[in-house]
């Protein structure tokens, strides 16, 4: 596979280079960028397969690039300085992602995967997903990829009724559908969901509000969901719970 790498810092470039030319045997890096204009010349010029991508550059960003590639085929890995709104943006796309300083075995991890997943027939660009939340805006239209063992699932957030814990999994429970069981922790999609006004329960539930048709008094108490379905509320939750519903 070929692969472009563009980022403004010249020995993080040089350092990215040498990791992928010597972990990753089958990418070739055949060209680079330092800013939004450069890297398109070299996305242009090399028809890449695998873009890296600094998020943050002079002059742009790299999501303005993305919007200015326009219909790219390429799949793309973002590398970051640790940023909580940016992380939280990745994740909810399942974007490829690599924080500085670069972790050699999670860059043969994202190469792997992208390899991988190109393969399947109802592959799915993950920054296409990530470039279309931040332009959608409102809550109400936002999405988000949830990881299960066949591949990738693309669900609008607020379709979601809730999710519970199970082990180092996380069921999904829908308004109209079935059931997913997707392969993260249910605190990884606690930190995601957070945004968009779900509320942690209890340690096995994470709910969508919105969702939520009766809610019973007792030491933490139960709320009824629309599905029918009866849950816990746990008594430290309780106060946080009510809070929430009283704004």
């Amino acid at each position: 596979m070929k692969a472009v790498i563009i980022d403004d810092e010249r020995d993080s470039r040089e350092i990215l280079a040498n990791y992928v030319t010597k972990y990753c045997p089958d990418v070739v890096v055949c060209g680079f960028g330092e800013s939004v204009e450069t890297g398109l010349r070299a996305i242009r010029e090399h028809e890449p397969e695998i873009v890296f991508l600094d998020i943050e550059m002079p002059y742009g960003n790299g999501f303005d690039l993305l919007e200015r590639a326009r219909d790219y085929s390429f799949e793309t890995i973002f590398v970051t300085a640790f940023d909580h709104y940016a992380m939280q943006a990745l994740n909810q796309s399942a974007a490829y992602y690599l924080l500085k300083p670069i972790d050699i075995d999670e860059l043969i991890k994202a190469v792997e995967k992208i390899r991988t997943e190109q393969k399947n027939e109802n592959y799915t660009q993950h920054s296409k997903v990530l470039l279309n939340n931040l332009k959608a805006g409102p809550a109400t239209s936002q999405k988000v990829m949830l990881p299960t063992l066949e591949g990738f699932e693309i669900v609008d957030i607020q379709s979601i009724l809730y999710c519970e814990a199970e082990d180092n999994f996380t069921k999904f429970y829908f308004e109209h559908g079935k059931p997913l069981l997707i392969c993260r922790t249910l605190k990884y999609f606690e930190d995601i969901l957070n945004g968009f006004g779900f509320l942690r329960i209890h340690r096995s539930y994470l709910i969508n509000p919105n969702f939520v048709v009766r809610y019973s008094k007792g030491k933490g108490g139960y709320v009824t969901m629309k599905n029918d379905k009866e849950l816990e509320v746990s008594a430290n939750k309780k106060k946080e719970f009510l809070e929430a519903f009283n704004r």
